[in-house]
């Protein structure tokens, strides 16, 4: 039997979409989405988004090379998910340097905002100093880079 293949999202020109569900797990005691969770799904959706754009971070890791991790990150929390819902979570980047990127994330269920993110990764060698990341990498973050940022959305 073969197994089905997790979800990636999918990349909508610039943007990558990564759709989510929200279980009871997701929920507290209020039956909303526990705040920490959009952390998680905000990690998932980037990984994936690099995933998608050919940049191996488990590779880079096994061999040794480095790794991304988050230095900065600012969350606004603006309406309630809640159990059922569909929620899309829109990643952009919007900024790349040699050693950091900043991306914008967002989660939306329908047309409504319900938290957004302003995230910078800065890729850091195994002992844990920021370095260069590879230059393809570099080039790949720079052609994700949305001329327009005004609405991730449109």
């Amino acid at each position: 039997m073969q197994s089905p293949v997790p979800p990636s999202g999918q990349f909508d020109g610039t943007r990558h979409l990564f759709a989510v569900r929200v279980y009871f797990e997701d929920t507290d005691l209020s039956g909303v989405v526990y705040h920490a969770n959009y952390l998680r799904w905000f990690e998932r959706a980037r990984s994936d988004m690099l995933r998608l754009a050919g940049i191996d971070q488990r590779a880079a890791h096994d061999a040794g090379a480095g790794a991304y991790a988050v230095v900065d990150m600012e969350l606004r929390y603006l309406a309630p998910a809640r159990l059922d819902d569909a929620v899309l979570l829109v990643s952009r980047v919007v900024e790349a340097s040699p050693a950091t990127c900043r991306l914008q994330q967002e989660a939306w269920r329908e047309d409504r905002l319900l938290c957004s993110a302003n995230v910078r990764v800065a890729f850091v060698a195994p002992n844990g100093r920021p370095q260069r990341q590879p230059a393809q990498w570099l080039a790949t973050f720079r052609a994700l880079i949305a001329p327009d940022s005004a609405d991730a959305r449109k």
